[in-house]
């Protein structure tokens, strides 16, 4: 969409016509259909005048998110504008540096209330992996092991140290393959589910390609659904029976009437006091939506942005 942007200001300015008006919030670029139920979006090219180390949310919900320890640096020049870079920046235990991105309050935050008793949602944006992964861990004295997991995109739940998910975007291992899942929970402290494509996670996620992912999670009837680049991914379910505990009254079942604690973004603990799963990635157009998408909705999302 940035780059239909500038095509049509150079040719609107070539014919002596007025340039039209930026879409206003929650966003250009954003497929009409998704536009109610769109509660966080984030395009990193709306740095908060006064803290340009904060991004503005085109979403509905105003939830700004923090860059965390790259500040205005992690806003790198990609896909025709400005996209976020996370990483690793130490890959010892004597630092807590990585760069990362998010929100978090303890007490849980109330711009993310839609996400509070929900019975649906959705994580989607752009990724792509430019460095090694997954990256060393640094909360263990062996210098040669590995994190099990990349973190992408995700929704604390309302109990969460920074770590505990609604609703994830991820890379992790799946009974020794790495694998893109989507991974939802359903109450706090409970059981999470897992549903993880079928394919390596490198056929998924290519280095040094933008890929768009999308994922869906339906808390009422336990489906969830993984899409690359507006297609659905043949994948399973990691565990067995029923973890959500949806099966049987009261109808319909959603998550817990907690406000989430926030959002991660490449990584685990937005609030910066512990490392975990940093992703050397860069990220653009990630978006939060308290609905699960429709397979025809990804897809227009997709051919609206690519």
């Amino acid at each position: 969409m940035r780059r239909t942007a500038v095509v049509v200001t150079a040719l609107c300015t070539a014919l002596a016509l007025p340039v039209p008006a930026s879409a206003a919030p929650p966003g250009s670029g954003v497929a009409p259909s998704l536009q109610r139920n769109l509660v966080a979006y984030y395009d990193f090219e709306h740095p908060v005048p006064a803290n340009p180390a904060v991004e503005r949310d085109r979403g509905r919900s105003h939830t700004d998110m923090w860059l965390v320890n790259g500040g205005a640096a992690m806003r790198e020049h990609d896909r025709g504008g400005h996209v976020l870079r996370t990483r690793q920046v130490s890959p010892t235990a004597l630092g807590n540096d990585d760069w990362k991105a998010g929100s978090y309050d303890a007490a849980g935050m109330e711009s993310l209330h839609r996400f509070n008793a929900a019975r649906q949602a959705s994580v989607l944006g752009w990724f792509k992996v430019v460095g090694e992964a997954p990256a060393l861990n640094t909360n263990t004295a062996d210098p040669a092991d590995r994190y099990n997991a990349v973190g992408l995109a995700g929704v604390l739940t309302g109990d969460s140290d920074g770590h505990a998910v609604r609703a994830l975007l991820e890379v992790i291992d799946v009974s020794g393959e790495l694998r893109v899942v989507a991974l939802g929970r359903r109450v706090d402290g409970g059981s999470s589910q897992t549903f993880a494509a079928d394919q390596d996670w490198q056929a998924v996620l290519p280095p040094g390609e933008w890929v768009f992912l999308a994922a869906t999670f339906d808390y009422d009837t336990g489906e969830m659904a993984l899409y690359k680049n507006g297609r659905p991914l043949d994948g399973f379910y990691t565990v067995a029976g029923d973890p959500w505990l949806v099966d049987g009254p009261p109808e319909p079942d959603v998550t817990t009437a907690s406000d989430p604690r926030g959002i991660k973004i490449g990584g685990s603990f937005p609030q910066n006091n512990v490392e975990r799963n940093p992703c050397d990635c860069r990220m653009d157009d990630l978006m939060f939506l308290d609905r699960a998408l429709s397979p025809g909705e990804v897809f227009r999302q997709y051919a609206a942005e690519r």
